[in-house]
Parts: C-alpha cells; sequence; structure tokens
C-alpha cells in the first residue's frame, strides 16, 4: 500500500529573486517522512492571483494533502487567502474567530489591531483555523488546503500543530553508506543493486573533501529488514 503523497506550494516574488531563501520545505519533508506522508512535489510560484489559483487546484487534485507557505501577512501584496477563497469558490471576509485572537494577542502587547493587521483575520467561509503560538495571526485548512506562514518560525509552529491531525503510513527511513571512490567507479554495481531491491529508493551524491572524490550512498525505504540488507551488500561490495 502506498503512504499519502503531499505538494508544497512556495509563494513569493522574494523566493523566485533570490533575495530569501526558502527553508520551509527541507523542514516539511523531514516532518512529514516521519510520519509515513511523501513529499511528492514542490511549486514555487510568484505572487500573482491566477498562478496562485491554477496551482494550488491542480495540487489539490493530483495530491492527498497540499501546504503552502508564504503570503498571508498583512500587505497589500499578501494575497494567498483571497487566492485560496477563489481556488474553491468560497466568500472571504473578517472571521469574528480569528479576529478574536489577534484581539487578544494584540491587546495583550498594548498594540492597536489597526485595519493592516486585520487584513490577517480574512480567512475563507469554510476554512478551519490553524493555531499560531509565535505571533497569533491563525493558518487555516481549506479542503485538503493547509494554507501557513512563510516565516520560518511561524511555519514550523503551524507544521507541529497539524502534523498529529494527517494520517500517514509506513515511516520513511534512511541510511547513508560514504565511499571514497569517483562516481564513475561506483555507477555500475551500485545501479546492479539499485535494481535487486526495487522496494527501496537509492541515490547517489557526490563530493570532494580534502582532495578526495567519494560519494553518500543514501537508500530510502520502508522496510527495515529490507533496508539492512540492502546496506549489507552495499558495503560487501564497496568496502
Amino acid at each position: 500500500m502506498r503512504n499519502p503523497t503531499a505538494a508544497m506550494l512556495v509563494i513569493g516574488d522574494e523566493i523566485l529573486s533570490g533575495r530569501t531563501r526558502d527553508a520551509n520545505m527541507h523542514h516539511l519533508a523531514g516532518e512529514l517522512a516521519e510520519v509515513g506522508i511523501t513529499l511528492a512535489e514542490v511549486r514555487i510560484v510568484p505572487d500573482q492571483r491566477d498562478v496562485i489559483v491554477a496551482a494550488v487546484r491542480a495540487l489539490s487534485g493530483t495530491h492527498d494533502t497540499v501546504f503552502t507557505s508564504g503570503g498571508i501577512g498583512p500587505t497589500h501584496d499578501d494575497i494567498t487567502a483571497d487566492c485560496m477563497a477563489e481556488a474553491f469558490g468560497q466568500s472571504i471576509d473578517v472571521r469574528d474567530d480569528a479576529r478574536a485572537i489577534l484581539q487578544a494577542h494584540y491587546d495583550k502587547s498594548g498594540t492597536d489591531l489597526n485595519e493592516a493587521r486585520l487584513r490577517m483575520a480574512r480567512i475563507p467561509e469554510h476554512a478551519g483555523l490553524i493555531e499560531n503560538p509565535v505571533s497569533a495571526a491563525p493558518g487555516f485548512i481549506i479542503e485538503n488546503v493547509y494554507v501557513m506562514a512563510g516565516v520560518p518560525s511561524v511555519f514550523k509552529a503551524m507544521v507541529a500543530s497539524v502534523i498529529p491531525s494527517l494520517t500517514g503510513g509506513a515511516p520513511l527511513l534512511s541510511k547513508t553508506l560514504t565511499v571514497y571512490r569517483g562516481e564513475g567507479d561506483i555507477a555500475g554495481p551500485f545501479g546492479e543493486i539499485a535494481q535487486a531491491y526495487p522496494s527501496l529508493s537509492m541515490g547517489s551524491y557526490p563530493f570532494q573533501r580534502d582532495g578526495k572524490y567519494g560519494a553518500n550512498l543514501v537508500v530510502h525505504g520502508q522496510d527495515s529488514a529490507i533496508l539492512d540488507e540492502a546496506m549489507k551488500k552495499l558495503e560487501e561490495v564497496f568496502a
């Protein structure tokens, strides 16, 4: 039985321009692997309404779960919430439940809940809220899409709050063998071993250290016994 699949939609001109480095994909992939959900696809799109709407519709229809990051803040270019509402045919406005969360947060700090901050309480009509213990402004769940902040600390907190609610499969296990040989020498026998274990995923990742060439041979799988057997074979061949 296959594990559920997930996709990630990273939203923001700043990612595509190189001004901001995305750290959220790496974190999400690791968290999903631990609960047996395969991150199968990642797309990065600009802050353009039609592009975001088309992308989330496509990913939502292809994968069991979709996670988005970015574009739910207080500024004019934070359009993700509106795009999600359009994608799934829902109305959007300031919701009382989201407003109450923000009001309590800003009252505690003595800060005014102005019109800009109130934008973060605009949630699609039928969406469920995702807790944000870092800065209060909630994310939300619409259909099978989890809409979350782009700021890494907030994204991580939101992921932690939704992971327990997800239905996963067998956790993805991983082992690595470091070999100090060039990939040209490794490729033939490594490929033969990979063919002998079709249920495993094997990859070679070359490096150069202190003038020496080598590669990390990484093996992924869900069955620990088969994984151990394959690793033993690799160790024998590349001892």
